[in-house]
Formats: C-alpha cells, structure tokens, sequence
C-alpha cells in the first residue's frame, strides 16, 4: 500500500527517480507555493474589503476560514486520488479548481460570493502540498528527503515574502480584484507547467487506492500509527500557529499599529527571511545533527515566539513587540517541518 500522507509507498517504486533532487525541489516549491501565495496576497486586502462589502472583520476572517476549510479537508482526498490516478492528472484537476475559485473571488459581487470562490481556491490549492511531497516520497528517503524537503522551505519562503509587499503595492495601484486576477495568473501557469514540464512520478497508478473502503482503510492504518500522530499532530500545531497569524496580522499591524497595506507587505518581509533563513540551516546542519535534534532546537524557538505573544497581550501593541514573536515561530517552524514531515510520510 501506497500512501502520500494518507497511503504507504511501496518500496521498490518509490525509489525510482524520475526527476533531479534539485529539479523535484524546485518543482515542488513552485506547485506548495500557490497556497500560501493565494493566502498572503490577500491578507493586506482585509481591512479594505470590510469597507468594500459593509460588512464586519469578523466576516472578513471567516473569508481566511473558508480557505483553510476546503485546504484541510481537500487534503484527504488528494493523495488516495493520485495514489490511484497518478500525481500529474490529479494535481492540474484541483489546480483548476484553484482557477475557478480565483474568478469567482475576482468577479465577487458580495461576500457569500468571496466566500465560495476562498472555499475553492484552498481546495485545489490543497493539491500543492500533498502532491508535491508525494513525489518527493516517491523517489526519495531518508536524509535525501530531508534536503529536498528544506530546499524546497527555503524557495517556498521567497513567495510569501514577495507576496504581502506584492499585494500591498496592487492595492495602492488597483484595485482589491487585481489581487484575485494574479491567483488566477499563477494557477494557469502552474497547470501549464504540470502538462509540459513534469513527469509523472507514481509508475503505477493503482485505481482500488480510490475505492471508499480502500480509502477509509489506509486513514484506519494511520489512525492507529503513534509515529505518524506524533508527526501529524507536531506538524498542525506550529503550521496552525503561523497561519493563525496570517488571519491576526493584517489587522494588528494595519488596524492597531497603524501600518499601510505596503508597509504591512514589507513588513512581513522579516517572517519570511526567518523561515528562510531557518530552512538554510535545517539544509546545511541535516547530515550533522539529525532530525530530531533539528525537531527540538525549532521547538524551542517556537516555544520561546509563544512566551513573547503572551507578554504582548499585556502591552500596547507595536511593530518590534508583534513581529519578533512571530520571527521566532517562523524560524522554528522552519526547523521542524521537514524532519516532522519526511517522519511521517515514512508511516
């Protein structure tokens, strides 16, 4: 039994490269990227779309929900469906989800329209990561998967720091919908490159991997796997931290502090050198220390982010007191991920 995040590999196909290390890397940071792109493009738009659509923050919010909603639950499904279709079909299917979901959003007259379209933007944007890091399964183990894994947190941090500023500067240029008019951009490009420019990785599509009671068995298997509940369960805490943040920021930084959406953008600027920076080191230090030292020295950075966001709810919020806790949490996410990562996908 196979699995990419829900399925086991298979030993003698996994093994089987198909793409350079590098190229993997590079291809996999690209196609993880749409999601947190789609996701910090938007962020200096809130506080202008509870005026654009009279409505309240929290409504607002709830448009960062929907995302996450469809993100999460997409996920399930997108490794027993390309276990047993293959990755290529399967990741330009959701991809085009992503698509749809980005000109609803772009041409939304209200926000239960936003709403939707967010929905369908996190749910092909969920085929991403799960299948990225399939094909990373699918031809690499061990401490080969570790470097690829961090390589492909060092790319993947350029986009988010790229992005805010991005959003930001269209903003102050445009408006709110030219945000939704680059998601749609990036999705077209990323279906192109996935028809011309990637091969497939899983050699045998095996179509019983869809089969419901197949499906509901390998999620039994991981159900009862305590290796892979640790992982899952370390990995959604400090994920569940940053993107938390994602929701929070734009509203502290912009509503309180008193940032505009460009500073804001240049702002988080530092979050994401932090997890580059941190995803460098994981990269350079992997073959030293291992993982699991790697693991425990993030854990303490994200355990010392959260002790400084305990002191700022006492104080009067300000840019240096909001965004050294939230640099402290990026970095060791950044150390975390890939170990936790390539420790579960190994259950």
């Amino acid at each position: 039994m196979r699995h990419t995040g829900a399925t086991a590999g298979v030993a003698d196909i996994r093994m089987q490269t198909v793409m350079t290390e590098r190229y993997t890397a590079v291809l996999g940071a690209f196609l993880v990227a749409l999601g947190p792109v789609s996701l910090a493009l938007y962020t200096p738009a809130m506080p202008t779309l509870v005026d654009e659509f009279a409505t309240s923050s929290a409504a607002i919010k709830l448009t960062i929900t929907a995302y996450f909603i469809g993100y999460a639950l997409a996920q399930l499904a997108c490794g027993p469906l390309s276990d047993a279709y293959g990755r290529r079909p399967i990741a330009i299917g959701f991809f085009s989800l992503h698509l749809l979901g980005s000109l609803i959003a772009l041409w939304s007259p209200s926000i239960g329209w936003l709403l939707a379209g967010r929905i369908l933007q996190g749910t092909g944007a969920a085929a991403g990561i799960a299948i990225s890091r399939a094909m990373v399964r699918d031809q690499f183990t061990g401490a080969a998967s570790v470097r690829i894994m961090s390589l492909i947190g060092l790319m993947l941090a350029v986009a988010p720091a790229i992005s805010p500023a991005l959003g930001g500067l269209t903003l102050s240029l445009f408006s709110w919908r030219s945000l939704f008019a680059l998601m749609a951009i990036y999705a077209t490009v990323a279906i192109g490159v996935l028809l011309f420019a990637v091969r497939e990785t899983n050699v045998r599509p095996d179509p019983a991997m869809a089969r419901p009671r197949q499906f509901m068995a390998s999620y039994r298997i991981l159900l009862t796997d305590g290796a892979f509940l640790r992982a899952g369960f370390l990995l959604a805490l400090v994920t569940g931290g940053l993107y938390t943040l994602a929701t929070l920021l734009p509203f502290v930084l912009i509503g309180e502090v008193g940032l505009t959406p460009v500073l804001f953008g240049l702002g988080m600027i530092l979050q994401s050198g932090s997890y580059a920076l941190g995803s460098f080191l994981t990269g350079r230090f992997i073959n030293y220390l291992g993982a699991e030292r790697i693991i425990a020295i993030g854990l303490c950075f994200t355990f010392t982010a959260s002790l400084g966001f305990f002191i700022a709810l006492f104080r009067e919020p300000s840019f240096t007191l909001v965004m050294i806790p939230v640099m402290f949490w990026a970095f060791g996410l950044a150390l975390t991920m890939p170990g936790a990562t390539t420790t579960a996908l190994a259950n």
